[in-house]
């Protein structure tokens, strides 16, 4: 009997602290969210509609850092948790560069994977304070999961955000699309570009997948997943979407400059950092000539080419 009385004085507390957390935040909270956050370009705003339709399940948001994936995700998460669509809201994110292994680090499980969940914690600490989100992880309202714990668990009215997962195995990308039970929605964010492993992304084998089923139940039934409320949506965003310090799209488009061989005359006077390579005869084929010695390997930009 003392025990009974216990687990239903604990799940009183526990309610309790959902509704105090969610009655002392809500006039605030949710007011900055819709001030504060808004879609500043198409794909933000497709997303943001993706994720504010009850019908989506799966979301998928990929694209390069700074593009608000995770950041809308997380608003979206704490206004559900706040207006009481979801119960909670659960964060997982895979572990590199050792798989799941993190029993070297010391702490509970939340204070081993901290240094992965971390940039979520500092989206969230706009909108609580630090005892807030200790007080709703201690509650279980705020649950860290790693990939490694998932198998066998049904997640049912919660909000699940599984962040850089382009750093996931196909296993694990399997295994965690699967924990998604009644009431819950699963978004899965990340970079096909920035895998950190080297190995097989699960990200990338799902997307593939995905594709290839669409094209087959578009021969099949003459229609597509997309237009249909299938319950899987996937939104891909790219340098435009870019919303943090200008400097940060700069740098991805050095990063993604590719190299080509110009004939040295057509190249107007290219930044001294260019080194020129006529010491070494280097031969690049360009359309029907060969360049021998007067070619040098350039990024290709229109501002270094003669008009």
């Amino acid at each position: 009997m003392s025990c009974l009385l216990f687990s239903l004085l604990l799940i009183s507390k526990n309610s309790f602290q959902m509704r105090a957390f969610s009655a002392k935040r809500t006039s605030t909270s949710l007011k900055s969210l819709s001030n504060y956050y808004k879609p500043k370009s198409y794909n933000q705003k497709q997303y943001c509609d993706y994720l504010n339709d009850s019908k989506i399940k799966l979301l998928f948001a990929i694209g390069p850092a700074g593009t608000g994936k995770t950041m809308l995700a997380c608003n979206t998460a704490i206004k559900d948790l706040q207006s009481g669509n979801v119960n909670k809201i659960i964060l997982t994110r895979p572990v590199v560069p050792v798989e799941e292994d993190i029993g070297f680090l010391p702490g509970n499980i939340n204070k081993k994977m901290d240094p992965w969940t971390r940039p979520i914690f500092d989206i969230f600490l706009e909108f609580y304070s630090q005892k807030d989100i200790d007080a709703m992880i201690h509650a279980n309202v705020i649950e860290i999961a790693p990939l490694g714990y998932m198998r066998g668990r049904t997640f049912k009215n919660a909000f699940i955000i599984a962040d850089e997962m382009q750093n996931s195995s196909p296993n694990q990308m399997l295994m965690l699309t699967t924990r998604i039970g009644d009431g819950s929605k699963m978004v899965i964010t990340g970079d096909l570009k920035q895998s950190d492993k080297g190995l097989e992304s699960g990200l990338y084998d799902f997307i593939r997948k995905f594709n290839l089923y669409e094209q087959l139940e578009m021969i099949r039934n003459r229609t597509s997943l997309y237009s249909n409320n299938n319950g899987i949506k996937i939104v891909e965003m790219n340098n435009t979407d870019i919303e943090r310090s200008p400097v940060i799209e700069k740098i991805l488009d050095i990063y993604n400059v590719k190299p080509m061989a110009l004939p040295a005359a057509q190249i107007q006077q290219p930044p001294k950092h260019v080194q020129q390579l006529n010491d070494t005869k280097p031969a690049y084929y360009r359309g029907n000539k060969t360049y021998d010695n007067d070619c040098a390997m350039i990024p290709l930009r229109e501002s270094w080419l003669k008009d």
